[in-house]
């Protein structure tokens, strides 16, 4: 039989613990945000149930840890307000782990790393004067476009954002790179001719994690000993595969 790696050997024991002491404790059931229109990420499938890689990570996270967790529906907007004041033991959002955010709450390690895309009718370059440009209330997004000025228009999800542009109620959006495809890829817009700008600034790039409540340093390295069990057996990959046209990294 091969021998387990010290780092192999320390994720096991910290997973055991995590089943140990959420036993002792009654077998208390896990509190988890999940977004909901946020496709390939978060979404509603035909059948009304929840969806998308986010989704299947946390699922696989919670199996890992041998836990049982409830799965709750929230805005964008409301994730860290939530997370912070412990509402939620952690939330299976993509979110850069900003300085703001990091002294709210805590992260999980990084799971992929995110740049942010400018999509636009030709001509309309960021911070152009002529610039309407629509973002995720509560996002990174959002709030780098109010910082910097911009004409910017606050939606709750970002299905709302083809009805807007194929309407021409604003001629640009600022979305995560993994939200820009799918965007890209609804019939509204497909015909607008919108250009892509990757845009690079350290607000709207970076890495990105699962937030967690700041009272709960122990779940957190729970979790993050999930993520490399789930990393390691195949899962994470699998759910990659499922769900997204890329590799995340």
């Amino acid at each position: 039989m091969k021998a387990r790696t010290p780092s192999q050997a320390c994720c096991l024991l910290l997973l055991g613990l995590a089943a140990g002491v959420l036993a002792h404790a009654g077998e208390r059931v896990l509190r988890v945000a999940i977004l909901t229109n946020s496709p390939p990420m978060s979404y509603t499938d035909a059948s009304g149930k929840p969806a998308g890689f986010n989704v299947g990570v946390a699922r696989a996270l919670c199996e890992t840890m041998k836990v049982r967790c409830e799965l709750t529906v929230v805005e964008l907007a409301k994730v860290v307000d939530a997370v912070a004041a412990g509402e939620f033991d952690f939330a299976a959002v993509s979110l850069l782990a900003t300085p703001a955010r990091q002294a709210r709450v805590l992260f999980s390690k990084p799971y992929y790393r995110s740049n942010s895309i400018w999509f636009s009718q030709p001509g309309v370059t960021p911070g152009a004067t002529s610039a309407r440009v629509a973002a995720v209330a509560g996002s990174a997004q959002y709030r780098y476009a109010r910082a910097q000025g911009w004409n910017v228009v606050a939606v709750d999800h970002h299905s709302e954002l083809p009805a807007l542009l194929s309407a021409g109620k604003v001629n640009a959006v600022l979305l995560p790179m993994a939200t820009s495809l799918s965007l890209r890829a609804n019939p509204l817009i497909q015909s607008l001719g919108l250009e892509t700008t990757v845009l690079q600034a350290p607000e709207l790039s970076g890495d990105v994690g699962f937030s967690i409540d700041p009272r709960n340093p122990q779940l957190r390295d729970h979790i993050n000993a999930a993520f490399d069990q789930i990393k390691r057996d195949g899962r994470f990959d699998r759910l990659n595969t499922e769900y997204l046209p890329f590799r995340l990294q």
